[in-house]
């Protein structure tokens, strides 16, 4: 009597690498709203050009996004500005600048103290001014996020 043994092979049940943490829209910022009816409202008013300058932009998502809607709703001359006192988040919002490239928007982002970008932009005060806390003289509009408090 000869038995023969056989064998299965049975895969184990394939586990998923945990998914990813779900990327938060810029649009979901609290400031979003704002920051397109502010935009809205000076094309209303036939503006063609915009400036807009992000005080601590970390990797930039939300500036980056801004200058696209801007250019979405019909502006030719977007010029975009992020300042943060991170090098890192500088380099990945330069980076991310490239990816989004368009002629009708000038990027730049510097890695800078704060107050000195600041006060550097009171000279020539931008449209939109976009912070975490109300900073007056360096916009026209300050668009300060609601979730921070001021100190």
């Amino acid at each position: 009597m000869s038995a023969t043994l056989q064998l299965r092979f049975v895969r184990p049940p394939s586990v998923a690498a945990p998914a990813p943490p779900p990327r938060r829209s810029p649009r979901s910022d609290a400031r979003w709203p704002r920051i397109a009816a502010t935009l809205d409202g000076l094309r209303l008013r036939h503006r063609r050009a915009v400036r807009i300058v992000d005080a601590d932009c970390g990797c930039g998502t939300l500036l980056i996004e801004a200058a696209r809607y801007a250019r979405s709703i019909g502006f030719t001359a977007i010029e975009v500005r992020g300042i943060d006192g991170a090098p890192a988040l500088i380099g990945r919002a330069k980076a991310a600048a490239l990816r989004h490239a368009d002629p009708a928007i000038g990027y730049r982002f510097d890695c800078a103290d704060m107050g000195e970008a600041l006060r550097e932009e009171a000279a020539f005060p931008a449209d939109i001014l976009l912070c975490h806390a109300a900073l007056a003289g360096a916009g026209d509009v300050v668009i300060a996020d609601p979730t921070e408090r001021a100190k």
